[in-house]
């Protein structure tokens, strides 16, 4: 998939929620879903690794050290499509469940959008978002980090220009993130601290031949409503 179409593909998973949703919280419903079909999908994707290098070995494919998160079994993105009533309280669970099965990464980052309201989301509008999102498989393979950056990064000016705010508002533009990385030359394991960024942060930095990606929370005192990236 080339970057266009990732960022179109993304920026029409709003246009399903348009509507009922207002457009200063497409946000709150689009990230938290992107990030759960990132993650699930790469989650396959190390689980079907393991199958290989294991010759078939599910159990070993299970093991939490060969996966990046925890994802609960009944937590997939299949465990998800697959359901056709109450769609936005099995959302709400899935993220729950994933977020204890990963306190020290994930607690909260999934925000607190009350997706069982079904006034504002029913369930035939939530299955055309997931339906949508399910359209493309967002693994390493297919989406390397990099490009997954950028079309963040491209969804956040976007929903920045209907809300009538600066896109800096929301994340640090990539020239001041590559200037950090000049000057800070971090290592793997090291944190980057961006004082600008609020309570969800998702840093990444090209360094020394390689990519770092972070799920980092903040402070409860420097929590703020936004989703940023640096």
């Amino acid at each position: 998939m080339s970057l266009p179409q990732l960022e179109s593909w993304l920026l029409n998973a709003a246009n399903i929620i348009r509507g009922p949703v207002d457009p200063s919280d497409y946000k709150a419903y689009i990230f938290p879903l992107l990030f759960f079909k990132r993650i699930s999908d790469v989650y396959e994707e190390e689980y079907e690794q393991a199958l290989e290098e294991s010759n078939g070995d599910i159990e070993y494919a299970e093991f939490e050290e060969n996966h990046r998160f925890i994802i609960p079994k009944g937590c997939r993105w299949s465990d998800l499509q697959a359901k056709t009533t109450n769609i936005g309280a099995a959302i709400s669970s899935i993220f729950r469940r994933i977020e204890l099965a990963n306190r020290k990464t994930l607690s909260g980052i999934f925000g607190d959008v009350e997706w069982k309201n079904k006034d504002k989301l029913s369930d035939e509008r939530l299955k055309n978002l997931v339906e949508h999102f399910s359209l493309h498989n967002l693994s390493i393979k297919n989406v390397e980090p990099d490009m997954a950056g950028r079309a963040y990064e491209y969804l956040i000016k976007r929903f920045a220009d209907k809300t009538n705010k600066k896109a800096g508002e929301f994340y640090t533009p990539r020239s001041i993130v590559k200037l950090m990385t000049l000057i800070l030359d971090p290592c793997e394991g090291e944190s980057v601290y961006d004082p600008a960024c609020g309570e969800d942060v998702i840093i990444v930095t090209r360094g020394k031949n390689a990519v770092f990606n972070r799920v980092l929370k903040l402070p409860q005192s420097h929590k703020t409503t936004n989703w940023c990236a640096a």
